[in-house]
């Protein structure tokens, strides 16, 4: 069944990648709007010979999408809210009903115009949050194209810096001490508001540790970051995703997933 659901899927898919119109961004959007949509043309843009699948809980392949979208059976839906494109990779931002309510952040890797690799990180949406900001509104307007560079060196710097710990006191250089809006569900607006979260966390014994920084992407003024840690004594990933105003960070969304253990994996991929 469902190696005939993945023929039948591609054949109905051969006008897209016909086309040559797309951007590897709309290809992405559209691919995920068919979760919801069932549409089955957009599975032209996976490369049916190589998709590497980084979420642990689908199998490899070609094989390992369809089969999701059998079992989601259009109960699914995906609704795309920020889509940015780095050389060969494509990343986003969306609000998901997929086994359940949550933000996710996706990062698609092409090679010659098909996408043949997947991450993916997921969190359950939180109705009332410290801020009262959602984890999904804000700025989505890229602006700063000829930044980009320069705001990757910022995100990934606070990374290094702050969240892994090299120079935990340069963190003014790079958050903004007047403007900080979060979207992270326990933590409050401003810089002083996260200060005493990550503190809180630590007199709890329960630090946020992150311990390996594993990719930096980002396109104009918003760069995503994807690291791997430890929170609430598991194993998890964290996604982080900065928009930079004038050399600093005025504005963060996250997502934070603990990674199972590989007996459960449904392949042999890795969380990243």
């Amino acid at each position: 069944m469902r190696r005939i659901l993945i023929t039948a899927m591609m054949i109905a898919g051969l006008s897209y990648a016909q086309e040559g119109m797309m951007t590897n961004k709309d290809k992405v959007i559209a691919l995920l709007n068919s979760i919801a949509s069932g549409d089955t043309a957009p599975i032209a843009y996976v490369n049916p010979e190589k998709y590497i699948q980084h979420n642990l809980g689908v199998g490899d392949g070609l094989a390992g999408f369809g089969a999701v979208l059998q079992t989601l059976n259009g109960t699914g839906s995906a609704n795309v809210i920020r889509a940015f494109e780095d050389g060969d990779f494509v990343f986003t931002h969306s609000e998901y009903e997929f086994f359940g309510h949550k933000a996710g952040f996706d990062i698609f890797r092409f090679e010659d115009g098909l996408i043949v690799e997947h991450w993916d990180n997921l969190q359950d949406v939180v109705t009332e949050t410290a801020s009262g900001r959602s984890q999904f509104d804000g700025a989505t307007e890229i602006t700063d194209l000829d930044k980009t560079e320069e705001n990757k060196a910022i995100g990934q710097g606070f990374v290094d810096d702050v969240l892994m710990g090299a120079n935990p006191d340069k963190i003014t250089d790079y958050v903004s001490t007047e403007t900080y809006y979060q979207h992270n569900p326990s933590v409050g607006d401003g810089l002083t508001a996260l200060g005493e979260a990550l503190q809180a966390m630590a007199d709890a014994g329960t630090p946020m540790v992150y311990e390996k920084n594993h990719m930096v992407l980002g396109e104009g003024n918003f760069v995503l970051s994807a690291s791997e840690g430890q929170f609430l004594g598991n194993h998890v990933a964290f996604y982080d995703l900065f928009r930079i105003e004038n050399g600093k960070i005025v504005e963060h969304w996250d997502t934070i997933e603990e990674i199972p253990a590989k007996d459960q994996w449904k392949n042999d991929n890795g969380k990243f």
